[in-house]
């Protein structure tokens, strides 16, 4: 009887996990909170009314911010057919010197242009070709943390995981792993971007004007024309008369506009590339961190993960086509995506007068689609703040609100990587989940923060184990 007890408490304690979150506090108090520990984390800024309202103020600033969570005007926003709510020019200023005006910021006819050429390089037949680098760079990252287990010393989930998924990205678009030099020069120089141009400058955000200028400090301009020039340096030989590659630079290098059948100039090429290797390697590392997180610490979740792998996949590679049939991990990332979306936020600035969900919006106003408060909001999701992987099973179809989960955009401009990063992380999580137990270090002082993706505050350190094969 007390066994039976004990399992019911157990199940209910599991059922209703709620993972690291910033405690929602009013507006003054949260900016307070900002203000004090200097991290420039706008989780940490968001009150309490951000997680209820279908729109609502963000405190006070000089340009107004506006947090829109009803999903028809998310959808309407994103889409933006009458072309006044562009990417917002603090997200533009930042990562202009190293993307330039590529698809991730371009908006109008020119991102149309970037859009009809790009997309095709996510095809599933590229998807299908990609599938053995990802395995490489898994089997290259397994025997590093194969020493990292026998030496017993704990490792970076954050460092692991960025390593691994910038090596994903350097095999599948340029052919090379990240262990070559020109491809470990750029992940280099990809920290100091990260750590600087990222970072949240709260003065500037709450006392500049709209459409201000915004300066880089010259470590991080350096940095990026660093990055553009291995980039191009890694571009060069798919341009070369009779190059023979199979992967995405190739298929980028070779679309042609259907309009006007012209190709990308070399400029535009690193341009794009740029925003694959940004976009494509930090959002995944993002979610990935926080997906190994849980399964460390829950071990009824890992428990299932491991078990349907086994069942699917046997003692045998995980192949391409497991990836449809591991149903519950795919259903276990979505829900790390819901409650952990890598881009916190998706900030647009009205270029005129308009009213959003009933709001009057000046222009220069910041409009802020915050995916982290849209798929928190209790009125578009039941229990909210629990992680429930089964809440993405057909029996549940009918808890789901339309357009409430937009972890890769909505509409448009929804990311072309997002089938991509699918089969990556359920890759990553089914090689190393079925190899490896984490030991999270200090797994209660874990939370998290919004920088250029949702990261933890401090490094997540954590001892691995090998597992008997």
């Amino acid at each position: 009887m007390k066994h039976e007890q004990e399992l019911e408490t157990r199940v209910m304690t599991d059922t209703a996990y709620v993972p690291p979150r910033p405690l929602p506090l009013s507006a003054t108090t949260s900016l307070l909170r900002v203000l004090w520990k200097r991290e420039g984390d706008l989780l940490s800024l968001l009150p309490a009314n951000a997680y209820r309202v279908d729109a609502g103020w963000l405190g006070w600033s000089r340009r107004s911010i506006l947090v829109v969570n009803e999903p028809g005007e998310v959808r309407r926003l994103l889409a933006n057919e009458d072309g006044i709510f562009p990417k917002n020019d603090l997200m533009t200023g930042a990562v202009e010197p190293l993307i330039g005006d590529s698809i991730f910021v371009s908006s109008g006819e020119t991102w149309r242009r970037q859009r009809r050429m790009v997309a095709p390089a996510f095809g599933n037949l590229q998807l299908a070709a990609a599938f053995s680098a990802m395995e490489g760079a898994v089997d290259d990252r397994e025997a590093a943390l194969d020493e990292a287990a026998a030496s017993g010393e704990p490792v970076s989930i954050d460092l692991v995981m960025s390593w691994l998924t910038a090596d994903v990205i350097c095999r599948t678009v340029f052919s090379a792993p990240l262990a070559h030099g020109v491809a470990q020069d750029v992940y280099d120089d990809f920290k100091i971007f990260e750590r600087s141009a990222a970072h949240v400058e709260l003065k500037r955000l709450i006392l500049s004007p709209a459409f201000e200028d915004i300066p880089q400090h010259a470590p991080v301009l350096a940095a990026c024309a660093r990055i553009r020039e291995h980039l191009g340096t890694m571009v060069d030989p798919h341009l070369r008369e009779g190059a023979a590659f199979n992967d995405i630079a190739s298929a980028v290098v070779a679309a042609r506009d259907p309009a006007t059948g012209e190709r990308f100039t070399r400029e535009e090429l690193i341009d794009q590339l740029g925003v694959f290797f940004l976009a494509g390697h930090e959002t995944s590392a993002s979610a990935l961190i926080w997906a190994f997180f849980i399964a460390a610490t829950r071990p009824e979740q890992l428990a299932r993960i491991r078990a349907e792998v086994d069942a699917v996949c046997g003692s045998g590679p995980v192949a391409f086509e497991h990836m449809p049939k591991l149903t519950y991990l795919r259903n276990f990332f979505r829900e790390v995506l819901r409650l952990y979306p890598p881009i916190t936020f998706i900030p647009r600035v009205a270029l005129e007068p308009c009213e959003i969900a009933g709001r009057k919006v000046k222009r220069g106003a910041m409009v802020m689609i915050a995916p982290w408060t849209l798929h928190r909001h209790r009125e578009y999701w039941k229990n909210a703040e629990v992680f429930d992987p089964d809440r993405w099973t057909p029996e549940r179809a009918d808890e789901m609100t339309k357009d409430a989960y937009i972890p890769f955009g909505l509409g448009p401009r929804v990311c072309v990587g997002a089938a991509f990063a699918g089969v990556e992380a359920v890759l990553i999580l089914a090689r190393l989940l079925r190899r490896y137990d984490f030991d999270v270090k200090d797994a209660d002082k874990v939370r998290p923060v919004a920088r250029l993706t949702t990261r933890p505050a401090e490094s997540m350190r954590a001892i691995l184990t090998r597992r008997a094969d």
